[in-house]
């Protein structure tokens, strides 16, 4: 087991505080706090122990000059310091005299925001190569290092992992919860066992997608990763999103065939065309035609998933069903959450995409819970553990 913050004694003590502030900004707002809230707990109790707190934490990513002028943590800090009745304190820098100095200043129960530690990917990568110095120099800043940021810990990067090699190291309250939470719900879940799972590219899912069959009962294709599996079995998609590459077809295709009673992927959908904003038609998966392009599932599709649903006793959300953000294409999603909600099922939902879209439908408390993690969460649930928290002390450690 992982040393926890609340088996460590912090009292007073200066602490380096690794947070997964990487939230969606549009033109300088905020879109979802969710990851901010999330943090509150392991922040709030380091606040009653009078500790001093310097936060770390990405936001996008950065390849040049100008993605940090889009990415920079600024507005985050803005924002926790609404949400905290501590001092929120911001620093530009993520390497300097100024930032130590701002450290050296700072009085117990007061938090320091440090700039996004991905400026230091550009134009090295010293951040997600896990730079030895760079940790070092983060390192240096506290007395102890809490990691709290479980969608961030399967990267292995400087202030992730590099960090744990030079302070005494713990996790935080988010983790522990994301950890339980998965524990329970997904990896030891009541059967009958139901995944969902949606996305863009099945290249991306395709490893995963191989890996979560044997542990699930059934598994839901929704999104672009169904249209690339209807490609795979030789229907016509039109100009829908879904991979061209002929060996990747192939493998969808033997996946498809080696679990055909657990996979079930759409019967109707809801087709649009880009250069038609009127266009709105619900059609069977055999009677796609060219222009058309898929972007929801339709109505006996949901209601084969939902005979599905019903009779699951654990859900694991992984994905949208189709272009949620346009009202036309809206429905399928809406309906999900509504069955899920319904449902009676312990139901766990994992990744950006899919958390926001809950959010933002207003389902954000109907379900067991919604992990901050989306590569995370996949990594733990498929190998029971995720990198960077390998480098954080064992209880055993300690004693």
């Amino acid at each position: 087991m992982k040393m926890k913050v609340q088996e460590m004694n912090v009292d007073n003590k200066r602490i380096v505080l690794r947070c997964d502030f990487n939230v969606p900004i549009k033109d300088g707002v905020i879109l979802d706090d969710t990851k901010i809230v999330a943090s509150l707990e392991t922040i709030n109790y380091l606040v009653s122990k009078n500790c001093r707190i310097i936060i770390l934490s990405h936001l996008g990513k950065v390849k040049s000059e100008e993605d940090k002028s889009k990415n920079s943590l600024a507005v985050v800090a803005k924002r926790l310091n609404e949400l905290v009745e501590s001092n929120v304190i911001f620093s530009t820098t993520t390497r300097s005299p100024e930032l130590e100095m701002r450290v050296k200043a700072l009085q117990p129960r007061e938090i320091l925001v440090v700039e996004n530690t991905r400026f230091e990917d550009y134009p090295q990568k010293l951040e997600s190569g896990n730079d030895i110095q760079l940790a070092s120099y983060w390192a240096s800043l506290g007395d102890i290092f809490v990691m709290d940021a479980f969608g961030s810990s399967h990267r292995c990067h400087a202030s992730t992992a590099g960090i744990a090699k030079f302070l005494p190291s713990c996790i935080g309250f988010l983790v522990q919860k994301e950890l339980m939470m998965l524990n329970d719900n997904v990896l030891h879940a009541k059967r009958p066992f139901t995944i969902i799972m949606g996305g863009a590219k099945i290249e991306d899912k395709l490893e995963l997608m191989n890996k979560l069959l044997p542990k699930c009962d059934y598994m839901l294709v929704v999104g672009a990763l169904a249209n690339s599996c209807l490609k795979a079995l030789g229907l016509y998609v039109g100009d829908s999103l879904a991979t061209s590459d002929s060996e990747v077809l192939t493998d969808v295709r033997s996946m498809l065939a080696h679990n055909k009673s657990k996979i079930m992927l759409p019967f109707d959908v809801i087709v649009g065309k880009s250069y038609n904003d009127n266009y709105v038609m619900q059609k069977n998966v055999n009677e796609i035609i060219d222009d058309e392009m898929i972007f929801d599932v339709g109505p006996i599709t949901l209601k084969k998933y939902y005979e599905v649903i019903n009779k699951s006793e654990t859900v694991f959300l992984n994905g949208t069903v189709g272009k949620y953000e346009d009202e036309r294409f809206a429905n399928g999603t809406k309906e999900l959450f509504r069955m899920l909600k319904e449902s009676g099922a312990a139901v766990v939902a994992g990744g950006g995409d899919c958390v926001s879209a809950i959010t933002n439908f207003g389902y954000k408390d109907s379900y067991t819970y919604l992990s901050t993690g989306g590569g995370a969460t996949m990594e733990y649930i498929i190998n029971e553990k995720c990198p960077a928290l390998d480098y954080i002390m064992d209880e055993e450690e300690v004693l």
